[in-house]
């Protein structure tokens, strides 16, 4: 907690390990998983966590898409500024996971479970392309009872954000977050996540939409989102701009929706104004991609910092785009250390 005694962004989701390697299009092919998709894992998933350690050499990394937010955003914030609350296992997964966020400066509070393992997300990568496969084990069991004990932290953060992989475990503690939002006029922020998220839960991302501040996806979230809610579209503004005029719980507030497009323009309607802005990505070359694995959580991370600091729209861009390019950069969801400023090259 900083000194002030409160946190900028209190950010909920799934924590997870991350486990990283190198693949190709035989093992793509022997899990059927696509080249770049995120899915829940099946029984017939379950073979490649084993597979990824034993023989292609794996990384173990923090992961979870709203904890490599919270550590993006923390790393742009003074000291104490963010915390992060999920559910983990009671095993050395949970503490690599504390040992990540430790270095990176970001405060959490996890309940755990003692029965279930820490969740994992077995990413992989073939050329610039990743494929995530989650078994949320221990993620899967976060309890609302969890939040309300802790209760004090909600009051003292000035901004909720919550990764909509969670609408898929307890609707309810995000609910609380976004009721919250709406009567202390706080900003409550929404991530798509992934397109199985306004596919297949349809319904939460539905209950939480009043409340969103701020909606944020990638074009593959907001066509989703449009196929599923029959936009009859896949014009990347017209969907935009249906998202920030969505009705609304907290009129004191406009909607902001944000839809990335990796390397093309991110785009950004404001409910009630006429005009879509379009705002270019700070270029990288091929060559210096070291891993596209979070650059949407680090845009993310970049960009809800700049909310924290009152910034203006243009500068929050211009932040999520500057932290996205370090994370490229990096192995997994991570940023340089020793941390560079923002601005810097």
């Amino acid at each position: 907690m900083s000194s002030s005694g409160t946190y900028e962004l209190l950010c909920l989701e799934n924590p997870l390990l991350d486990i990283q390697a190198q693949g190709d299009e035989a093992l793509l092919e022997k899990y059927g998983l696509k080249p770049n998709d995120a899915i829940l894992a099946e029984e017939k998933h379950m073979g490649l966590y084993e597979e990824l350690m034993k023989g292609r050499d794996a990384k173990l990394l923090a992961g979870g898409a709203a904890q490599n937010t919270a550590r993006g955003a923390q790393y742009l914030l003074p000291a104490d500024s963010v915390i992060f609350i999920g559910c983990v296992g009671n095993d050395k997964y949970a503490d690599i996971l504390r040992d990540a966020n430790k270095q990176a400066g970001l405060k959490v509070n996890y309940r755990v479970d003692e029965e279930q393992p820490t969740g994992r997300c077995g990413v992989v990568i073939t050329g610039h392309n990743r494929s995530m496969c989650t078994d949320l084990a221990a993620a899967n069991c976060y309890k609302i009872e969890h939040l309300k004990e802790n209760w004090e932290l909600v009051e003292k953060s000035k901004a909720y954000y919550v990764g909509g992989y969670h609408l898929t475990v307890c609707v309810p503690a995000v609910m609380a977050l976004a009721k919250e939002a709406a009567k202390e006029n706080k900003p409550f922020i929404l991530s798509l996540s992934a397109p199985f998220i306004p596919q297949f839960f349809k319904d939460p991302v539905d209950q939480t939409a009043p409340y969103w501040d701020y909606v944020i996806g990638n074009e593959t979230e907001a066509t989703s989102y449009a196929d599923s809610h029959d936009l009859n579209t896949h014009d990347i503004p017209t969907i935009a701009k249906h998202l920030a005029n969505l009705p609304k719980e907290n009129s004191k507030r406009k909607r902001t929706a944000i839809i990335t497009q990796g390397t093309d323009p991110t785009v950004i309607a404001v409910q009630g104004e006429d005009d879509v802005r379009s705002f270019p990505v700070h270029p990288i070359g091929k060559s210096e991609i070291v891993d596209t694995t979070g650059a949407g959580d680090a845009f993310a991370g970049g960009f809800f910092a700049g909310v924290a600091k009152g910034e203006k729209l243009e500068t929050c861009v211009d932040m999520g785009s500057w932290l996205a390019a370090l994370s490229l950069r990096e192995l997994g969801p991570s940023y340089p250390f020793p941390k560079k400023a923002y601005g810097s090259a």
